[in-house]
């Protein structure tokens, strides 16, 4: 009898360790992720000082008016690739975008007009909430950014992205590497860490995550 009551206790002795351990373990990585979700908050608002984002948004989802909006987007990106000076900070390249949403529109509409459509255009600098999304290697976390918006239409269908400042724009997701300038650039904004988070993200959530 008394064998077995040994073994018993033995055995919720057991028990009990494991569940204390798997508590104390829930525990940190609960920890460990709301530390990282912070560190990647500061990031996001880090980068929407640093960088000016580039959103034109269809009429619609229909086939023609997606087929219109990359129509727009590579005139107009045509446009700014031959006017925005290189040596532009990201602050001159807002700047120069606010001056310029008149010609931008006119293109815009030429465009538009060129396809046989009526569509209205505006184009206009404000902050935009965005999603998760990657440009060529380089990922930006989810959260609000300033960007030059170009709607068509009702603005109602799949919209596209990129980056003017640094310059990660792309026409032909084929293509879609950013250059080594445009990672220079964000090099010098960024330190190494913040670097690796938006480069190699799921490497440095692990490692950070197990060695901190």
């Amino acid at each position: 009898m008394k064998t077995f009551i040994t073994k018993y206790r033995n055995y919720i002795c057991i028990i009990a360790t494991v569940l204390i351990a798997a508590v104390m373990t829930a525990g940190i990585v609960h920890a460990r992720g709301e530390a990282l979700g912070v560190k990647m908050d500061r990031l996001q608002n880090k980068l929407a000082g640093e960088v000016f984002r580039f959103h034109v948004l269809a009429n619609s989802n229909e086939e023609k008016d997606q087929e219109l909006k990359l129509k727009v987007r590579d005139e107009v990106i045509a446009y700014m690739k031959s006017e925005i000076p290189d040596s532009s900070s990201v602050k001159e390249t807002k700047q120069w975008a606010r001056e310029h949403l008149d010609k931008i529109e006119e293109i815009s509409g030429k465009v538009i007009e060129r396809e046989g459509f009526d569509y209205p255009v505006q184009a206009k600098v404000c902050w935009c909430d965005f999603p998760d999304k990657s440009y060529g290697d380089i990922i930006f976390p989810a959260g609000r950014y300033e960007a030059l918006r170009i709607e068509i239409g009702a603005a109602k269908g799949h919209n596209w992205w990129c980056v003017l400042y640094p310059d990660l724009c792309f026409t032909s997701a084929v293509n879609a590497v950013v250059t080594d300038d445009g990672k220079e650039e964000l090099k010098s904004v960024l330190d190494e860490e913040e670097y690796e988070m938006v480069t190699e993200p799921s490497k440095f959530k692990i490692k950070w995550f197990f060695f901190g």
